[in-house]
């Protein structure tokens, strides 16, 4: 074939996988992904009396002694600058977003917030400074109560507070209240006081005012919550598994996964309006010269919304580039803190080894939405997932290590992983493709290209899963104090158990027994001129209502357990509740078959497999997919809906805060409750809870 020839195939097959050809322009140096910084003490940490029978903690980053004490930080709310790397098109779009900044943010990485840590017994203080603009925005209708027809439409856009995703903590006051709106051009701290037996792990934190929550989260103002412990276990109680995997054994990475959808917008129609979201012919969004892309209105979310978008999702701020990898060794484990701070995808995550030739360093590559599968399939072997282990669920330590080649984070999920790379070379990190029952959005949508990491020669792997096994029993060996060694060593050596390091005993039959049950079901309604989000108390749609902020819909007793059944009747959600977190005790899919079990297969009615609930029995999360298979691709008769039972605690704590869907625009929408736990003798109705009234969002002006 002659030179031209050739040229004209290499520049068909350039445009199918997005390989730009030819000269190119000098590319900027290689900048590692690194984890998010760490929001730093804005004042020195005020110690305050040890407990006797607590062992000193380590210091956290910037601390020289110590301590255990109030954490003092800062954390402001502003329009940021900034840009945003678009894989389809090679470049930057500028983008004007909401977000946290604090002592020690990156500003190259801004759309990221930085990480809080913290240890068990601490006392957080944030102070929370909102320096938005206040007054009328455009497309939104307010903050003020009262200033819309219902709760239900989004509102606030500036207004916004604090949550703390996980944590064990009071619901009420200036702690994790998310009843509070903390308006434009106000400053509120929040006071977490961490009770010295709370679980260390993987939390997150994210703006939860309701109206808005959506639109300020996927703006990325969201970040890492890190609770560090370094209890070892003993012969009568159990310890942390920070003790058994320390950093200086088992570097850590942090890796909080966003989708910032932002839009650039045309000329409105009037003033006060939002212009169009500028799209290209397939749907993609676009930005010309000059634009500045924004989020600011909920024509942005619902259905099909993100992967019609062509945005991409961003791994601690940046969105895939080649010469942005991480970078790792051969051999060395590494423990991966990994949260879904999203609204709307569901991340299927997979490692594959880049294939020969392809995806080198320093040769541009776009990715475009179009073609983005046909681009992973020539880059990535996909043949060979690499597997790995998930040791703790929602920041929850598991009974044992789970081994995984796929791994499925919904909205506001978070997963810790021992990863190890076998090879030395470059890996792909991948969305896999979900089956359209077990995805927010409902719908075939295709893989993408989440980062590369790059790995130097060190130490063969032979197996991931003995490799893994050996070295926690060296570091049991090594570490563990000798009343609990041998059984530590023992239960890694039987299927790698992490029995001393759980941080809930299982809630029994014994222990629900007679304290009455909850039920469940999430629904939209639409067959009215308005979409109505909508809870319900029975597991049917009988009693299904939108949120009001002026009612509590359950009361739970203090001090007691219950199960919930939890189902949905049209569509799925990620269903997630404040304060305790919850045990599974089984999910069943329409045919009656318990698809949490080791090994389950989930296939109900001819839909493709889908592995998100293998081995979720018996684990601790906050938050779950309740899942509903799409009607129209139901056999005849067939109800397409799963039945899922949780156990939980209401413990130590009193007060009212919620539980919801966590398609976080569902949630600005209706689809929440208010629940009170209160003391056993003011329970009436254990089986539904008693509606009381209470006040709407407290706002601080």
């Amino acid at each position: 074939m002659s030179s031209g020839g050739s040229m004209m195939r290499a520049r068909f097959f350039a445009s199918i996988f997005g390989v730009v050809l030819g000269p190119i322009a000098a590319l900027p140096a290689a900048a590692e992904i690194l984890n998010p910084p760490v929001l730093m003490d804005e004042r020195a940490p005020i110690a305050k009396p040890m407990l006797a029978e607590t062992a000193p903690l380590r210091p956290l980053p910037g601390n020289t002694t110590p301590v255990r004490g109030d954490r003092l930080l800062d954390l402001q709310i502003k329009y940021i600058d900034n840009q945003i790397y678009n894989p389809s098109t090679g470049g930057y779009d500028k983008v004007h977003l909401r977000g946290y900044t604090g002592k020690g943010v990156d500003p190259n990485a801004p759309y990221v917030s930085p990480t809080i840590e913290a240890n068990p017994g601490d006392t957080v203080r944030v102070t929370l400074d909102n320096q938005l603009p206040a007054g009328p925005q455009p497309g939104d209708p307010g903050c003020m109560p009262g200033g819309h027809t219902m709760p239900d439409i989004p509102h606030c856009f500036n207004g916004t507070n604090l949550h703390t995703h996980g944590l064990w903590v009071s619901p009420s006051g200036n702690s994790d209240n998310v009843l509070l709106s903390i308006n434009p051009q106000t400053k509120f701290t929040y006071e977490y006081n961490l009770p010295s037996d709370h679980p260390s792990g993987t939390f997150w934190y994210h703006t939860h005012r309701h109206g808005s929550t959506a639109l300020q989260v996927s703006s990325g103002m969201a970040g890492a919550l890190i609770i560090r412990g370094n209890r070892f276990p003993t012969p009568n109680a159990h310890g942390d598994i920070d003790t058994l995997i320390p950093t200086s054994a088992i570097p850590e990475r942090i890796l909080v996964m966003q989708q910032i959808q932002y839009a650039c917008r045309g000329k409105p129609a009037k003033p006060g309006d939002l212009g169009p979201i500028k799209q290209d012919i397939n749907g993609r969004y676009i930005c010309d010269q000059g634009d500045v892309g924004g989020i600011e209105g909920y024509d942005q979310f619902g259905p099909g919304t993100w992967p019609a978008s062509g945005r991409y999702t961003s791994l601690n701020g940046k969105v895939f580039n080649p010469n942005d990898p991480m970078k790792a060794t051969q051999g060395q484990i590494e423990r991966w803190r990994m949260i879904h701070a999203g609204v709307r995808d569901t991340i299927s995550l997979q490692f594959f080894k880049v294939t020969d030739g392809k995806l080198a360093s320093g040769v541009k590559t776009l990715v475009k939405a179009d073609n983005a599968a046909a681009f992973i399939k020539d880059s990535c072997d996909t043949s060979s997932p690499v597997p790995y282990q998930l040791i703790a669920a929602d920041g929850l330590t598991m009974a044992a290590a789970q081994t995984t080649k796929l791994a499925t984070f919904q909205p506001g999920y978070r997963f810790d992983a021992l990863v190890v790379f076998p090879e030395a070379g470059r890996y792909c990190v991948i969305d896999s493709s979900a089956p359209k029952s077990g995805s927010v959005n409902a719908l075939d949508a295709g893989p993408q290209l989440l980062g590369l990491v790059d790995v130097a020669p060190g130490k063969p792997v032979d197996n991931v899963e003995a490799y893994i096994n050996r070295a926690l029993v060296s570091l049991a060996e090594t570490n563990m104090p000798e009343n609990v060694k041998a059984t530590v060593v023992a239960d890694l050596k039987a299927g790698t158990k992490f029995t001393s390091f759980t941080p809930h005993p299982d809630v029994t039959d014994d222990e629900v027994k007679g304290n009455g049950t909850q039920e469940l079901t999430f629904f939209i309604d639409t067959t009215g001129p308005d979409t109505k989000f909508e809870v319900g108390n029975t597991l049917n749609t009988a009693d299904v209502k939108p949120y009001d902020p002026n009612r509590i819909d359950r009361s739970l007793p203090l001090g007691k357990a219950q199960e919930w059944t939890l189902q949905s009747h049209f569509v799925s959600h990620p269903f997630h509740i404040h304060v305790n977190p919850f045990q599974i005790v089984s999910i069943t899919d329409p045919n009656g078959k318990d698809v949490s079990a080791p090994g389950a297969v989930d296939d109900a009615g001819g839909a493709p497999y889908d592995p998100q609930y293998v081995g979720l029995k018996g684990v601790w999360k906050d938050t779950l997919w309740i899942k509903s298979l799409i009607p129209q691709n139901l056999p005849a008769g067939f109800s397409g809906i799963y039945t899922i039972k949780v156990r939980t605690r209401y413990e130590r704590y009193i007060g009212e805060y919620v539980l919801h869907c966590h398609i976080l625009d569902h949630e600005d929408q209706g689809m929440m409750q208010n629940v009170a736990v209160v003391l056993p003798d003011q329970v009436t109705d254990t089986t539904q809870g008693e509606a009381m009234d209470m006040g709407g969002h407290n706002d601080h002006k």
